[in-house]
C-alpha cells in the first residue's frame, strides 16, 4: 500500500510493479494522478490512522510506505508497527521526525547543533512570548513539509499573521513552531540519503537555489550536485546524521534530509524525515549515482533485502524545478536550443491549457528538468541564467 496520490509516486509503483506487486494507492482526492496507475485506489485520508490500518487489515497488505509524502509517514510507521511489517523505525521514532517541535526538543536533548525553538499549540501563547524572540525568526507549522505556511518574521508586527499562516497549514496536529533563524553560510542542502539495518550507507548534500522572485522564496526551486558545501563540514553532519539515527533506533529507509551551516559556523541537521524528498530527488539521485533507492525503498517495506553503495557522482547534476511567479493558464514550456544538450530527463506535471498557481509550495511545480554536465563552471553558467534558457508562457 501507498498512502498518497501525486505525480512523484510514480517511481515507487513502477518499482513495486517490477517486484511482481500488487499495489493499492490510498489517500482523499478520487483525482490524484497515481491513483491511475496503481491496480486500486481507496479513498481514505492518510492522516487517519486507525482508518488506514482497519484498511490495511482488510487488504491483508504485506507493506505500507508513504513514498515522497510526508503527511502519510507517521501513519505508515503506525500501521507497520501494528501489524508486524517491515517498518523504517520505532512508530515514536517516525513521531519525533515528523514532529517540527519534537524533532527540535530532541536534537536538543542529546546535544545536537540546534536553533532556539519552541512549539506552541495556540496563535494566543504564541503570541505571550512575542517579546522574548530576537528578531528575524522562522514560523511554520510542525507537521506540514514542502515549504507550506513557512513565513521569516523581521519584525514582532509580523508575527500574527505569520502565526495565522502556519496554523491554517498545520495538518493534523494544529500546532506551530517559533525558531531562531539561522543565517545561512553558503547553501543549504536538502537531498535524500538511505540507510540499511541503522547504518547510512547512502548521504548525499545538494546545493539548494531558491527563486527570490516566487510568492515563496523558501521554497527550493533548484537542486545541483555535487554540493559545494565544505567537506569538513559534510563528514561533520555525516557523523551527527548517524548518531541521530542510532539514538533514535532507525533501520533501513529512504530519508529527505535538510541541512545548513550557519554564518556561525556551525553545521544543522534542520530535519530529516523517512521518506523521499519531493522534486524527484531519489530520481535524479538514480541516474546520476547508479544507485537505486527507489527499489530499496519499496523492496525494505516488502522486508526484501536490499544492497546500496556510497554515493559516487557522474558529472554535475542539475534538478530544474519547472514553476511561475504568478497564477495563470499555462500555454507553454520552451527549451532553449542551447540548454537541450544537456538535457537527461524532462516531466510535466501540468497539462498545456490548465489553470497554475504561483510557487508558493513544491506541490505548485509544473514539472522538473535533470540536467548534467562535465563541468561545475557549465553548470553554474546555466544555473543562474535559467531565465535565458527557459520560457513558460502564462496567459
Amino acid at each position: 500500500m501507498l498512502l498518497g496520490g501525486i505525480y512523484y509516486l510514480k517511481p515507487a509503483i513502477d518499482a513495486a510493479h517490477k517486484l511482481g506487486c500488487y499495489v493499492i494507492t490510498c489517500d482523499n482526492v478520487p483525482t490524484n494522478i497515481a491513483h491511475q496507475w496503481s491496480d486500486e485506489y481507496i479513498n481514505a485520508s492518510i492522516i487517519d490512522k486507525e482508518q488506514i490500518l482497519q484498511i490495511a487489515k482488510e487488504k491483508q497488505i504485506d507493506g505500507i510506505l508513504s513514498y515522497a509524502v510526508d503527511p502519510g509517514v507517521t501513519t505508515a510507521a503506525y500501521v507497520a508497527e501494528q501489524l508486524g511489517l517491515p517498518n523504517v523505525g520505532p512508530y515514536k521514532s517516525v513521531e519525533i521526525l515528523q514532529n517540527k517541535a519534537l524533532f527540535r526538543q530532541f536534537l536538543t536533548d542529546n546535544g545536537f547543533n540546534v536553533p532556539k525553538a519552541k512549539g506552541y499549540s495556540t496563535i494566543e501563547d504564541a503570541l505571550v512570548d512575542a517579546d522574548s524572540w530576537e528578531y528575524p525568526v522562522i514560523v511554520k507549522p510542525v507537521d506540514a513539509a514542502g515549504s507550506k505556511g513557512v513565513t521569516r518574521v523581521s519584525k514582532i508586527e509580523e508575527l500574527k499573521p505569520a502565526l495565522e499562516i502556519a496554523y491554517q497549514a498545520s495538518l493534523g496536529a494544529k500546532e506551530i513552531i517559533i525558531e531562531e533563524f539561522i543565517e545561512l553560510q553558503g547553501y543549504q542542502s536538502g537531498s535524500d540519503s538511505f540507510s540499511i539495518d541503522g547504518k547510512m550507507v547512502f548521504i548525499t548534500f545538494d546545493d539548494q537555489h531558491f527563486d527570490k522572485h516566487s510568492p515563496n522564496p523558501y521554497t527550493p526551486a533548484d537542486h545541483t550536485w555535487p554540493s559545494t558545501m565544505p567537506q569538513k563540514a559534510q563528514k561533520y553532519l555525516a557523523t551527527e546524521i548517524q548518531r541521530l539515527i542510532s539514538l533514535l533506533g532507525m533501520r533501513t529507509s529512504l530519508y529527505n534530509i535538510e541541512a545548513r551551516i550557519g554564518k556561525n559556523g556551525k553545521p544543522y541537521i534542520m530535519e530529516l524525515s523517512p521518506r523521499a524528498g519531493g522534486n524527484r530527488l531519489s530520481e535524479i539521485l538514480r541516474i546520476a549515482t547508479g544507485q537505486d533507492i527507489i527499489t530499496a525503498s519499496v523492496k525494505a517495506a516488502l522486508g526484501e533485502p536490499v544492497s546500496i553503495s556510497e554515493a559516487s557522482f557522474d558529472g554535475y547534476w542539475a534538478d530544474i524545478i519547472l514553476h511561475t511567479p504568478k497564477s495563470g493558464i499555462l500555454m507553454g514550456i520552451e527549451l532553449n536550443k542551447c540548454i537541450r544538450p544537456f538535457v537527461k530527463e524532462m516531466a510535466l506535471y501540468k497539462q498545456i491549457g490548465q489553470q497554475v498557481d504561483g510557487f508558493k509550495a513544491a506541490n505548485e511545480a509544473l514539472g522538473s528538468l535533470f540536467l548534467r554536465f562535465d563541468t561545475r563552471e557549465k553548470m553554474e553558467q546555466i544555473i543562474t541564467n535559467l531565465q535565458n534558457y527557459i520560457t513558460i508562457d502564462i496567459a
